[in-house]
This record gives C-alpha cells, sequence and structure tokens, in this order.
C-alpha cells in the first residue's frame, strides 16, 4: 500500500512539474522565475536560449524518465522502454548543459550558482554514463547511473516544494534560495545512493 501510494506521488510530481515550463508559452515575459532576471540578463538572446533550452527539455526528462523505473514496461514494452530512455538522454543533456551555463547567472550570488553547477555536472556525467553501459550490455551499471541521473532530474520538483517551506522557515527569499540550490539535490542522491545498493 504505502509503496503503491509512494509511486504514484512520485509519477504525479514529475508529470506535474515537467508540464510546468508550457505555462511560459502563454504567460508574459515577466512570469514566473523570469520576473526575478534583470533587464539586461532577459534582454541576452543567449540566456534566453539557454533558459527556454533547459527548463523545456528539463519538463521533457521529467515527463520520459519517471516511467523508466517501471519494471512493468521494461518486460511488457521494451522498445517503448528504449524510445523513451533515447528521449530522455537527448533531454537531459540538452538540459543539462543550459542548466550549467545559466548556473554563471544565478540569482543571490556565486554560492547557489556553484549549487547549480554542480548539480548540472552531475546530471550530465551520470546520464552519459547511463547511456555508454547501456550501449556495452552493462545493464546493472546501467539502472544505477540511470538512478542518480534522475535524482539530478528530480532536483527540478524538490526545489519547487522545498523553496516555499524555506522560505517560510527563514523569512528571506536570498537566504532560502541560497540553501535550495544545494538542498534540492543532495538528499536526491542520498536516496539514489540507498535505491542503489538495493539493487
Amino acid at each position: 500500500m504505502i509503496r503503491n501510494i509512494s509511486w504514484f506521488l512520485f509519477a504525479f510530481l514529475a508529470i506535474a512539474i515537467g508540464l510546468y515550463p508550457a505555462l511560459y508559452l502563454f504567460s508574459g515575459p515577466e512570469f514566473g522565475f523570469l520576473g526575478s532576471k534583470p533587464r539586461d540578463v532577459l534582454s541576452d538572446p543567449a540566456w534566453l536560449v539557454a533558459f527556454n533550452t533547459h527548463i523545456f527539455f528539463g519538463g521533457m526528462a521529467l515527463l520520459t524518465g519517471w516511467s523508466q523505473f517501471s519494471k512493468k514496461l521494461r518486460a511488457r514494452r521494451l522498445n517503448l522502454h528504449r524510445n523513451l530512455g533515447k528521449t530522455y538522454v537527448v533531454a537531459a543533456v540538452l538540459s543539462g548543459l543550459a542548466g550549467i551555463y545559466l548556473s554563471f547567472y544565478a540569482n543571490f550570488g556565486w554560492i547557489p550558482g556553484l549549487g547549480f553547477f554542480i548539480l548540472g555536472v552531475l546530471w550530465l556525467f551520470t546520464t552519459i554514463r547511463a547511456y555508454q553501459h547501456i550501449r556495452a550490455g552493462r545493464t546493472a551499471a546501467h539502472r544505477k547511473a540511470m538512478t542518480y541521473s534522475y535524482a539530478a532530474c528530480f532536483a527540478a520538483v524538490m526545489l519547487r516544494l522545498w523553496l516555499p517551506v524555506l522560505v517560510m522557515m527563514f523569512g528571506d527569499l536570498g537566504t532560502a534560495y541560497t540553501i535550495v540550490a544545494w538542498w534540492c539535490w543532495i538528499p536526491n542522491m542520498g536516496v539514489a545512493w540507498w535505491l542503489v545498493r538495493r539493487l
């Protein structure tokens, strides 16, 4: 029962946050995160390309990645599993590269920027390693690397869950943002490590 509820919550959050970037298509130029950026950044074409690449491909990675942990999907529809996996890898690499670029423009200074930079590097590294493992036929190693990869991807969900909580705790957006830049992914990696040990 608890396992089923956890799986439902995991899938629901991945899908909900994965669809969130679509709101930017129907909103104004200062919607959401864009409202916190200075105008000189918003007028930079390279930053805008990186931002749109990061959120839309990141959303695609969230939407395709969660189903890869379904044993039933792997057993019954292996081709679909493989195609979704390829889509996830491409989306994760593009979003990860864009995220690394964006980390140099992070709000509230270099400390949150460093947190996001390390997250981007980890996401890229684990995703590429997962792809290399499956190409070489190392299925167990592939599953372990992909567990870490999606833990990094799921930071997008945890950031949105933790940020309002931290703002209420500290009463200051700058402090909360600085913490969440690290807290959105470090516990995820701990959970991934626990899952990998079970594998």
